[in-house]
């Protein structure tokens, strides 16, 4: 008996992003996601590989993951000292889908040890072993960032991101985003709507002092504890408010765009 193949993870495009991951996939080149924390990019990259059926190996970039840590080191083992591939080391080999989340985080070390994957070459070196990989058919560079909607971030350099196909993502218009909450949650559509309003309302301050926005993700968040019934303001308050700001001011207002929606 034939295995029932697992549904697509759930993404609703909001503009030809598809169309533009699947012509840079077919042409072997990196491509750069840039929008907002929680818009969708890494959604948006697992349902991707799993549309051209390949594993997808994530990497959470941060200042203090090293060149090793993403390449590979000697361990010892039972007496014996073996090498161990690592996350990228191991894309490269299998010929899997390698997303880079927050790729700007990532130390400059880091990210010049990349750039071989980048260019024609699509080939890793492994300094350890005096050791050059060469990509297998079906590997894919993925890389996203936050360019910073609301807040200070760091910045890429020119000369990586000049590498990279760059596509914009940004948060979905209140239709689809209703859309995604009731998916993702299960919650009515009239709750939906109301969260959406929330969220729309919360991304129109400028003088909140946010350093993030409300994003899509954490609507969800919400929804699913209104779906199992927490009372919605509640919902709202350690869904949303809480996880925006730690400022007194800042929540009771946020509190109160909460209670209006609701």
């Amino acid at each position: 008996m034939n295995a029932i193949p697992e549904p697509l993870p759930f993404y609703r495009a909001t503009g030809d992003e598809e169309a533009v991951f699947d012509r840079t996939y077919e042409a072997r080149l990196p491509l750069l996601l840039k929008g907002p924390t929680g818009c969708g990019k890494s959604r948006f990259v697992e349902k991707m590989a799993r549309k051209v059926g390949r594993p997808l190996i994530t990497v959470a970039c941060h200042d203090d993951t090293s060149a090793t840590d993403l390449l590979g080191r000697y361990l010892v083992q039972g007496g014996d000292t073996v090498w161990q591939d690592g996350p990228v080391t191991r894309a490269v080999r299998e010929g899997a889908i390698l997303y880079l989340d927050e790729i700007a985080e990532a130390r400059d070390d880091v990210v010049v040890v990349l750039h071989p994957l980048t260019d024609h070459r699509r080939e890793v070196y492994l300094d350890r072993r005096n050791e050059t990989i060469r990509a297998a058919p079906g590997f894919a560079l993925i890389a996203s960032f936050n360019p910073g909607y609301q807040r200070g971030f760091k910045e890429l350099k020119p000369s990586t991101r000049q590498r990279f196909v760059t596509m914009a993502l940004a948060y979905p218009s209140p239709e689809i985003e209703a859309e995604v909450i009731v998916t993702e949650s299960r919650v009515e559509l009239s709750a939906a709507k109301r969260l959406v309003t929330l969220g729309t309302k919360i991304r129109k301050l400028e003088t909140a002092g946010l350093r993030e926005t409300v994003s899509t993700r954490l609507l969800v968040q919400a929804a699913r504890l209104i779906a199992a019934g927490l009372p919605p303001r509640t919902a709202c308050r350690v869904g949303i408010v809480e996880a925006l700001s730690d400022d007194a001011s800042v929540r009771e207002a946020l509190v109160d765009l909460a209670n209006l929606a609701f």
